[in-house]
């Protein structure tokens, strides 16, 4: 039989150890200033947004990129660009940090891309996507990931003209993330790869 004055004794322990996991304040989290992040090593990962309608996502993908050093952010076709008070809304200052240009056809930036031996990789369910947790990426290889329209996703003609395509797997009712969700997941996957490697 379970003594009660153990079980309140494993309680309060339990909160003292819990209280010992500090929250850290903002000066305590050691970020890099705007030169710093410039001159940093950055992760051989290009991003690329393809007529992305919402000025949020665009905002979240610039803060994304800089949390996981990302070399530069590739604006297409009806993206909108920085300045723009929506996009700093949700970038917090990451615009100033993060490369970024914008290029309006995608097609003509993909053929660029792979002149430099880029592997251009989209991010849409497509026939013989790899599943993203299964993708070994190649560590002397630079790759730029395509995110596409939030309702039509990846354009056919620019899955046609990439190298792979990936899926991030799902499990519930639905079939798609938002944009900045789908960013997160990606990148967060390739850098702890490629860190890794």
């Amino acid at each position: 039989m379970i003594n009660p004055s153990d079980l309140r004794g494993r309680y309060v322990q339990k909160r003292i150890s819990l209280r010992m996991m500090r929250k850290l304040k903002n000066h305590e989290l050691e970020r890099k200033s705007i030169p710093e992040f410039k001159e940093a090593d950055k992760t051989p990962l290009i991003v690329i947004l393809d007529n992305i309608r919402s000025l949020n996502n665009v905002g979240s993908v610039f803060r994304t990129a800089d949390a996981f050093l990302i070399q530069k952010i590739y604006l297409c076709g009806i993206t909108a660009t920085p300045p723009h008070k929506d996009i700093q809304k949700t970038a917090l200052g990451a615009t100033a940090s993060v490369d970024w240009e914008y290029v309006e056809d995608i097609l003509i930036l993909i053929e660029k891309l792979k002149k430099d031996r880029v592997k251009v990789i989209s991010i849409e369910q497509a026939e013989k996507a790899q599943f993203l947790d299964s993708f070994a990426p190649d560590k002397n290889q630079t790759y730029a990931v395509v995110f596409g329209n939030e309702v039509k996703g990846v354009a056919q003609e620019v899955v046609d003209q990439s190298d792979a395509c990936l899926e991030i797997p799902q499990f519930g009712t639905k079939h798609s993330l938002n944009i900045s969700v789908s960013v997160g997941v990606v990148l967060w996957d390739l850098f702890v790869k490629l860190k890794n490697l």
